[in-house]
């Protein structure tokens, strides 16, 4: 008998699920609700409830591509042992639980966020709880031929690791012309990271990129389209002073958006440049 897929209790679909909507806030500057769901992440994903780790077993197999199949077959068998290590019970009550709270504090319908790779977290839940054997090796199988495939990307949509930039260029196309650049793309999926995981990268790759941006924006006062237009000399060093004062404030979702439109105003500002 085939076991029946339950996406609410697909840790890793609900997890998703609620990155792309704490990043559909972000770009709306809905602080609120995006608080609301970056607490609700944090308060069911910390770093010792089952839910964590039973997030952690499936993020070993989708967010793993590229790899040879000898190795593919080793991280499936220990996130199998690792999963085995989960008590079901524990983990149906920590589920319950967030999804209550997913109803009451935000709503239904984020069950219906669309998530790129939701075949692939479908295949894993019903590969950890089958207890068909011919069904699990079937299932295996394909985990293991997902993990060994590299994506293809192309130009205008480059490889990112977190799948939610691809629901950024579907639901966000009408407002953004273009996709999300790719420094765009890093910073968010940095951002998004720091959810669950130590914010220790993102915060490193935040002050690298603050700093690039400082010296871009220096470098582009001396250019003629804004050398010679007094408004925009003043409005770019008021930037400058801006940046230069995030290191000394927590990061939020206000710095997140002024950084991510500060990388837009640089790339608009040197595509000016070169056309003079």
């Amino acid at each position: 008998m085939k076991a029946k897929h339950n996406k609410k209790r697909n840790t890793a679909f609900v997890y998703e699920a609620l990155v792309n909507e704490a990043t559909i806030c972000v770009l709306k500057n809905d602080h609120e609700r995006s608080k609301k769901v970056v607490d609700l992440i944090r308060k069911h994903f910390v770093s010792d409830s089952n839910l964590k780790k039973d997030l952690e077993c499936y993020r070993s197999l989708y967010e793993s591509q590229g790899l040879e199949s000898v190795l593919s077959e080793k991280i499936l068998k220990e996130a199998t042992i690792s999963k085995r290590m989960i008590s079901p019970d524990d983990l149906f009550g920590e589920q319950s639980k967030m999804i209550s709270d997913v109803n009451k504090n935000l709503s239904p319908s984020i069950f219906n966020n669309f998530v790129p790779n939701y075949k692939t977290l479908a295949t894993i839940s019903k590969m950890f709880n089958t207890t068909s054997p011919k069904e699990k090796v079937i299932l295996e199988s394909r985990i293991i031929e997902n993990m060994s495939t590299t994506l293809e990307t192309d130009e205008n949509y480059p490889a990112v690791d977190n799948v939610v930039y691809k629901t950024f260029v579907n639901k966000f196309n009408e407002k953004y012309e273009d996709s999300l650049l790719k420094e765009q793309k890093d910073l968010l999926s940095y951002y998004i990271s720091s959810f669950t995981d130590s914010s220790l990268e993102f915060k490193m790759f935040l002050n690298e990129e603050i700093g690039r941006l400082k010296l871009k924006l220096t470098e582009a006062k001396k250019s003629d389209p804004v050398k010679t237009d007094p408004a925009m000399t003043e409005k770019t060093q008021l930037i400058i002073d801006r940046l230069n004062g995030y290191s000394k404030e927590t990061i939020d979702e206000n710095i997140i958006m002024t950084v991510l439109k500060t990388q837009e105003l640089v790339k608009e500002i040197y595509e000016d440049v070169d056309q003079n």
